[in-house]
């Protein structure tokens, strides 16, 4: 375990997660944060020169559907449910003054 965490910064890392942790806590904190970086040193041996930088495991592609018009433009009949009607647009309520 190369990487010693410091009480103190069991301290921060806990005021900036709104954490209040016991001794106890602490302690198992950091081993837990000790070893994430000794894992993170792991992985920094590997070499990645040839390797392409990805953002996600598999492949992302996009999967929005083409935006088609199915319904036409049926003013009419939608504004014929408006209890007031105005220009083409639905009239409504004053929210404020």
């Amino acid at each position: 375990m190369a990487n010693i965490i410091s009480d103190e910064t069991i301290e921060y890392v806990g005021i900036l997660a709104k954490l209040e942790l016991s001794g106890e806590e602490k302690e198992q904190a950091k081993k837990d944060i000790g070893s994430m970086l000794d894992y993170i040193d792991k992985l920094n041996e590997l070499d990645t020169t040839n390797i392409e930088p990805m953002s996600h495991v598999f492949p992302v592609h996009n999967v929005f559907r083409e935006d088609i018009v199915t319904n036409g433009d049926d003013r009419e009949q939608i504004l014929a449910n408006a209890p007031e009607e105005k220009n083409g647009a639905f009239m409504v309520p004053k929210t404020f003054d």
